[in-house]
């Protein structure tokens, strides 16, 4: 009589099928989250911006906090069951989903590598890429090197090992994480430097909303609510913390003062980027506008400001 074989029940089904998304989604945001971390300690001169809010890391940190956890849960009841079942090594799902992990592992190790040498003889590496490709490197060896030797029965024989291999992806995960922290800050000086950003917009808008009526009447607003208009539909802007209005005054024929309160100084990956403002209006011909500078300290902060009639002339009376 032969041996009756295991059939592939829906849970088996669901566990290696979760085992295996949770464990690319891991790798996808770890691998991601030391790209991020390799950007901000080895900036590149050819890629001055860096994003601000960091968005890129908090959304690797999110993923990695909620499915890295669900991944090892997933795995350990998969190798209990196939300890207290030995028959289950057989399954033909699992056989294929490892052997399809193996071969993308190995696929982006050789090219990996490949990119390595080339990068390598062109006379491109940097510390950037070099940390790069080797946390692909560990992270993706990491994965061949426990499905090879799951495929051997190494962790069904060696419970301990394969713990201890857990216990060491962890302490990765883990350590990644908090050096995270430390990176973008906390989620208050997050939302502090959100609330920043925000005050910063509306005073440039509020700036080239003067320059325009400047244009119109060739005399600034003594007050800010002389810039209401209801016909354009601007809304003088308020501090979004506090709800007050932003502080103006007239320090000259052409001249201008507006300040705000900020929780925090401009952080360093935002010095010297060029920030999206509205532009004023303006006839054909105008030379375009020049930057302004809207760096702060934290505290009270006051930006002078000079109208150029040269490159904001005042509007042909038809």
């Amino acid at each position: 009589m032969e041996p009756q074989k295991i059939k592939l029940s829906p849970k088996d089904f669901f566990l290696y099928i979760g085992a295996m998304v949770t464990l690319y989604a891991s790798a996808v945001a770890f691998i991601n989250l030391w790209f991020e971390y390799s950007n901000n300690l080895f900036p590149d001169a050819l890629q001055p911006y860096q994003d601000p809010y960091s968005t890129s890391i908090r959304i690797a940190l999110a993923a990695l906090l909620v499915i890295f956890p669900l991944y090892l849960f997933l795995t350990r009841i998969n190798n209990q069951d196939i300890r207290r079942n030995p028959d289950k090594r057989s399954l033909p799902l699992r056989k294929w989903l490892i052997y399809l992990t193996l071969f993308i592992a190995g696929i982006t190790i050789v090219v990996d590598l490949i990119t390595l040498i080339n990068y390598f003889l062109g006379g491109d590496i940097t510390a950037r890429f070099v940390s790069k490709v080797a946390v692909v490197l560990v992270v993706i060896g990491g994965i061949f090197a426990y499905y090879f030797y799951d495929l051997r029965g190494a962790w069904e024989r060696n419970a301990r090992q394969s713990v201890m291999f857990g216990w060491i992806a962890g302490a990765l995960v883990l350590g990644s994480i908090v050096a995270g922290f430390f990176i973008i800050g906390s989620p208050t000086s997050q939302r502090d430097l959100r609330f920043d950003q925000q005050k910063v917009y509306d005073l440039q808008n509020t700036q080239w909303q003067i320059v325009s009526y400047w244009q119109q009447k060739e005399t600034l607003p003594q007050r800010l609510s002389d810039l209401q208009d209801p016909i354009s539909g601007f809304i003088v802007p308020r501090d979004p913390e506090t709800g007050e209005e932003y502080v103006y005054s007239v320090t000259g024929v052409l001249s201008f003062k507006l300040c705000g309160t900020f929780n925090r100084p401009t952080p360093e990956n935002m010095r010297g980027q060029i920030l999206t403002k509205p532009m004023p209006a303006s006839e054909p011909g105008v030379a375009p506008y020049v930057e302004d500078s809207w760096q702060h300290e934290a505290g009270d902060q006051c930006f002078d400001r000079t109208i150029d009639p040269d490159r904001y002339p005042p509007f042909r009376k038809q």
